[in-house]
């Protein structure tokens, strides 16, 4: 079983900078990709960045040149970065692992991100 800790989300003026951490209590070695998605109220789940193994990066057409993801390997984390937010971005952001050992894919309990105009 894997356990993800969310941090860091809350409220932010348009404009603003916030910055998610999330942290797998696994050991980084059976960890594959690991990644954010976001669910506002009435919207589909949707997939805001990727990080593969070897740093390779897929990010969502709406917060490209925005977002930055990151991982530590050694701390089992995984960060997002979010700069020049706007509204559209309030949701509620859930990061995951993808486990290699289980095949299993394994999510946060979600933070709420509330970006005001």
């Amino acid at each position: 079983q894997v356990q993800l800790l969310e941090s860091g989300g809350g409220l932010v003026q348009a404009g603003g900078s916030l910055r998610l951490s999330c942290a797998a209590s696994k050991s980084s070695f059976s960890i594959n990709d690991m990644g954010w998605y976001r669910q506002a109220p009435g919207n589909q789940h949707e997939l805001v960045a990727i990080i593969t193994t070897t740093g390779v990066t897929v990010y969502a057409d709406s917060v490209k040149g925005r977002f930055t993801i990151s991982r530590d390997n050694a701390k089992s984390t995984v960060n997002l970065q979010m700069n020049s937010l706007k509204p559209e971005d309030t949701a509620v952001y859930y990061c995951y692992v993808d486990v290699s050992s289980t095949n299993f894919r394994y999510w946060g309990q979600g933070t709420q991100v509330t970006v005001s105009s």
